[in-house]
């Protein structure tokens, strides 16, 4: 993807140097402010972090490493009319995904219909045949959905890519809004912005509404992970004692008369509904990967026969499929009846003949992904890559074209970000977070911008050296 150009939105800045209408308030109060006072805010804000403990665990070539992850102090601002329409996009994905999931799962009318060629489902690892003819309590796949979206123009959000199976990131959302209120309060007595503290709250009485038919009045939500040294243990832990819900590890858990209890110092109790960190293969080792030791044994067979729900239900990161992406504007239109409010970034799928020659004739043009690939791994940016990098992807892309997506390297917007020299404009993205529960799908205001904090650069990820920001929606 190129660097940032006059092709690039810029979400605080007009063509002509005016600010816009989102950020005028904000503005106002950034010109108001001492240089000097701005940059002490700017180093509090790290150790704000630092002493909290907000990191992340690094893999690859530096596994085990412990990072903190970069944090701009100058708000994503979103005006309450762009949020709506985001809403309206937003909530009609979520409906497509939850419906394409349990016709995948039953009838596949949306294969038999000619709209999804079978060959995506065939040899698929994130498809379990173990989910085939059963319906999740409440008819509920995903849970907790995470949907990124990048913005190109004025009026132009796109997704670039769905978070079905176990997104992450909200902990950072939180804890970018607590920053920010602490450091700058009187600002937010100025700028009406939309609250997401509520979110963990929200979060429980979701998952409490997806519970078996077997809970109580009262449904027991545990968080299972698959401990401390995850990437997003953090998350894991921070969410559990903001839901005042349990944290619990595979050794935790055990079956008992047909549940999933888990120990206390009151013995063990059952659980209703597991908020599950822990991938499909290793959460049950009957079922998956018979060397796991992070799930719990059976836990399959208690939720077949409706004895837990568990979010998100397994085999739900099919739709992660980034080559099942590729088709989502027909899996919107043929579940909802609709042509999607939120368009797709064009995708180039190199299962197919002539869009793999497209790919391959255009490498050092386009963003190349593994369709099963999350966090920034695993992908070639074309014009950022070298000659031997670009020769040693073709050449993994002519041996697995099925393994790879290619989109265009779209012209980013950008927002401002803190740096010693003043504003300075950087790429970002969106993850809105999104509840859905068989009461209504919830959609909380704003979500986890991921800013590329090197000039020029477009890799967001926290994994690839990104950062995250506060993403304010603003009040009416």
């Amino acid at each position: 993807m190129p660097p940032s150009g006059p092709t690039n939105f810029d979400e605080m800045l007009d063509p002509a140097g005016g600010v816009r209408p989102a950020y005028a308030g904000f503005r106002n109060w950034y010109d108001e402010q001492a240089p000097a006072w701005l940059k002490r805010q700017d180093a509090e804000a790290e150790r704000f972090f630092r002493r909290t403990g907000i990191t992340f665990n690094v893999y690859g070539d530096d596994a085990g490493e412990e990072r903190l992850i970069p944090f701009d102090m100058i708000p994503r601002i979103i005006t309450a009319a762009e949020w709506r329409k985001l809403t309206r996009g937003i909530e009609q994905r979520v409906r497509a995904l939850n419906a394409f999931l349990h016709d995948l799962y039953h009838r596949r009318e949306i294969v038999r219909s000619g709209r999804l060629p079978q060959r995506l489902l065939d040899k698929n690892v994130a498809f379990l045949p173990q989910m085939v003819g059963f319906t999740p309590p409440g008819g509920v796949y995903t849970h907790i959905v995470g949907i990124d979206l990048v913005r190109t123009g004025p009026d132009e959000f796109m997704v670039l890519e769905d978070n079905a199976r176990t997104p992450s990131g909200v902990s950072y959302m939180l804890e970018n809004r607590e920053t920010m209120m602490a450091m700058f309060p009187e600002l937010f007595t100025r700028v009406p912005v939309r609250p997401v503290s509520d979110y963990p709250r929200r979060l429980a009485q979701s998952l409490a509404a997806c519970a078996p038919a077997c809970a109580g009045e009262r449904p027991v939500v545990a968080v299972l992970t698959p401990g401390i040294y995850n990437s997003a243990y953090f998350e894991h832990a921070f969410l559990a004692d903001q839901m005042g819900a349990e944290l619990v590890e595979g050794s935790d858990l055990r079956v008992i008369n047909g549940r999933i209890a888990m120990r206390t110092t009151r013995g063990f109790e059952p659980i209703d509904v597991l908020y599950r960190r822990v991938d499909d293969d290793y959460l049950d080792p009957l079922s998956f990967n018979p060397k796991s030791s992070l799930g719990v044994s059976g836990i399959m067979d208690i939720y077949r026969a409706g004895g837990i729900t568990i979010a998100n239900a397994p085999g739900t990161g099919i739709a992660d499929d980034k080559a099942i992406y590729s088709f989502m504007p027909e899996i919107v239109e043929f579940y909802t009846g609709e042509k999607p409010i939120l368009q797709n970034v064009p995708t180039w799928r190199c299962a197919e003949p002539e869009s793999l020659k497209y790919v391959l004739d255009n490498l050092k043009e386009l963003v190349v992904k593994e369709v099963h690939g999350s966090g920034g791994y695993g992908m070639l940016i074309g014009p950022t890559s070298s000659k031997a990098e670009l020769a040693a992807f073709e050449k993994k892309l002519r041996a697995r074209p099925e393994n790879y997506i290619a989109q265009p390297t779209l012209a980013l917007s950008t927002v401002p970000i803190f740096t010693k020299a003043g504003l300075a404009p950087r790429h970002v993205d969106l993850r809105p977070f999104v509840l859905v529960s068989p009461t209504g799908i919830d959609i909380t205001p704003g979500g986890l911008t991921r800013v590329a904090i090197q000039k020029g650069s477009l890799v967001v990820n926290s994994s690839q050296g990104g950062g995250t920001k506060d993403s304010w929606v603003l009040e009416d």
